[in-house]
């Protein structure tokens, strides 16, 4: 009897990382790790070349998948890691190991489909394009180039980033199969505060 293929989109033993953030696909984040258990996590992940799961500290079950990007160990035992969010999953069948660190069997969510933002949205996607011009000004932007502002998912992500809002939001906003709604509710926040305007 043949085994079942293994399902593409399962990885059944994904181990987490928790964080006080949302990580959006595209994202960069700096970690500085210190813990016995994420160091060793993190070591591991480089060395196999594998993803970690990326979850904020909170209720729900959708998180993000980070890729390791660059390291440095310092003399006092911090490893500082820059990675970025690659692919947003959902888990299942969390488990806690003698160590403290937790693992789950995750489900890989579909990319974003790569849609034009739709023509009442062009003044978000202007307003983004002028703030990272005014934060490279100011000594460089956060965000990755290239720059994909005829992506409304991009766009949205990018958003959400800056937005000062929960974490809880961000999430949910995060969770948006549409990426053309992730952005209109954006756009509606923006004019809610004065950002943008028709």
């Amino acid at each position: 009897m043949n085994d079942p293929k293994p399902d593409p989109n399962s990885l059944p033993d994904l181990p987490l990382y928790p964080l006080q953030s949302v990580l959006f696909p595209g994202a960069q984040l700096n970690l500085r790790v210190f813990e016995a258990r994420y160091l060793d996590l993190v070591s591991r992940c480089l060395r196999e070349q594998q993803p970690f799961g990326a979850i904020c500290l909170r209720q729900g079950s959708e998180v993000r998948t980070s890729a390791d990007d660059a390291v440095l160990l310092e003399t006092t035992g911090v490893l500082r890691v820059r990675c970025l969010g690659t692919q947003r999953f959902e888990i299942d069948e969390p488990a806690q190991q003698a160590d403290g660190l937790w693992t789950a069997r995750a489900w890989l969510i579909d990319d974003d489909a790569v849609v034009a933002p739709a023509e009442a949205l062009v003044a978000t996607v202007r307003a983004l394009a002028n703030a990272i011009g005014a934060l490279e000004r100011k000594g460089g932007s956060p965000f990755l180039q290239p720059y994909r502002f005829d992506d409304a998912g991009w766009v949205a992500n990018r958003w959400c980033e800056l937005l000062p809002i929960s974490l809880a939001a961000k999430q949910k906003l995060m969770a948006l199969e549409d990426p053309q709604m992730r952005l209109r509710l954006v756009d509606e926040y923006l004019r809610g505060k004065g950002v943008v305007s028709a």
